[in-house]
């Protein structure tokens, strides 16, 4: 995932209303949405290259997702696959303060991530680069490829169109994707500075990415709504062909 917008509100009818998309190498091998043949428990989509995935959520409504950060300098082409951190939770058992001291001890050269885990609408986000681990506050929040809630446009505007989205009663997939589509770049003095260049920090600002002549851009839109009966609508849109799946957990 290169966005992911929440809002975590435990006595709201919805406490947990999660909009992300995932922005991909266009021809990087991916199932979509489904349940794991390895791990029936479990869904989400699939990374076929490593294996992991970037947004996965089990039966028993323990969910992970992930960000990278973005650092050309410091990315090393040969370090692991960083979405296995996201099937390793979902398919165990360990606490999320466990399976990050599990992380910290194992010391593994990853490049640098942001991880959201999830038990049911409660939220905690590591960042591997600073090594902060959190329990998430109740209300809006927002990650893109810095830590948790930088500022930076596609966050901000996201963040807006959500609060708007869950104003509204009952939330439906179509309107979250609807706003996950947004393709206008951010103004250039409100833009980070990562080390990509200006002409490339606006083509990827939008909420929505699309760069054909990099063969790069947003490959799916996900949206997690969780009500407080405990059911979950998990919706993916892929979009190269503009196919919706919408499963309940």
């Amino acid at each position: 995932m290169c966005l992911i917008l929440w809002r975590s509100q435990p006595d709201a009818e919805y406490p947990l209303v999660l909009m992300a998309n995932r922005d991909e190498f266009y021809q990087r091998p991916t199932q979509p949405a489904a349940w794991w043949a390895d791990a029936p428990s479990v869904y989400g989509g699939r990374d076929l290259v490593a294996g992991g995935t970037w947004l996965a959520m089990a039966a028993n409504r323990r969910w992970a997702a992930l960000t990278n950060i973005r650092e050309p300098a410091r990315f090393d082409p040969a370090a692991p696959s960083r979405g296995t951190l996201i099937s390793d939770y979902v398919t165990g058992e360990a606490a999320p303060a466990a399976y990050i001291a599990q992380l910290r001890a194992a010391n593994v050269p990853y490049n640098g991530y942001n991880l959201l885990l999830g038990e049911g609408p409660r939220v905690w986000h590591y960042n591997n680069r600073d090594d902060a681990f959190t329990a998430v506050g109740e209300g809006l929040h927002g990650l893109s490829n810095a830590t948790l809630d930088t500022p930076w446009p596609k966050v901000v505007k996201g963040k807006a169109k959500l609060a708007a989205l869950t104003a509204a009663a009952p939330p439906a997939p179509p309107t979250f994707f609807d706003a996950l589509n947004d393709v206008d770049q951010g103004h250039d003095a409100d833009l980070p500075e990562t080390g990509v260049g200006l002409d490339m920090e606006r083509q990827l600002s939008p909420l929505f990415i699309a760069i054909p002549d990099k063969g790069y851009g947003t490959r799916c839109s996900s949206v997690l709504l969780m009500h407080r009966s405990g059911r979950v609508t998990f919706a993916e849109r892929t979009h190269a062909d503009g196919t919706t799946r919408i499963e309940t957990i």
